[in-house]
């Protein structure tokens, strides 16, 4: 209980206390004016009725407003989880916007790795077709400067004989 809700509950305790002891004097009859006649009635007692029918109404209108603010809570938190779900939906939206054009971009990156791959592989058989275009060249010279030493050789020493 909250130190209002204790104030509250101590100054009614304390009204109902003094009207207990006073109630010989609340119940005691009075000529009232009511402005077309006069009535004998207790005045304590008409007073002490009034004040609770007041409080009665104040009491009535507590909930009724609580009652209010208790619907519009709801209302708004209706309000909120549609909003909430909005933004669910927009986010999951754009993650798939995203990914779909991650995707795209992976796409152009293959299609690009491929054809830089066949180009490489293209130049590579260039090369090894060059390569051996050379090495059957230096294949060639070789072979024409060994029989040229072979000549040579012939030329200085004798022929033998086999034994």
């Amino acid at each position: 209980m909250n130190l209002r809700a204790l104030a509250i509950v101590a100054v009614v305790v304390a009204l109902v206390l003094f009207a207990l002891l006073n109630w010989p004097a609340f119940i005691a009859p009075t000529a009232l004016n009511l402005g077309v006649a006069t009535v004998n009635a207790p005045l304590g007692l008409i007073m002490l009725v009034a004040t609770g029918v007041l409080v009665g109404l104040f009491l009535v209108y507590i909930v009724f407003q609580q009652a209010g603010v208790i619907f519009e809570a709801r209302r708004y938190a209706k309000e909120l989880k549609a909003h909430r779900e909005l933004a669910d939906t927009a986010e999951a939206s754009r993650f798939t916007e995203l990914r779909l054009f991650l995707d795209a971009e992976l796409r152009k990156i293959e299609a690009q790795n491929a054809a830089a791959t066949r180009e490489l592989g293209a130049r590579i058989e260039r090369l090894e077709q060059q390569l051996q275009d050379r090495l059957a060249e230096s294949t060639r010279t070789l072979s024409a400067h060994v029989g040229e030493v072979d000549d040579k050789l012939d030329r200085l020493l004798p022929p033998s004989s086999p034994p």
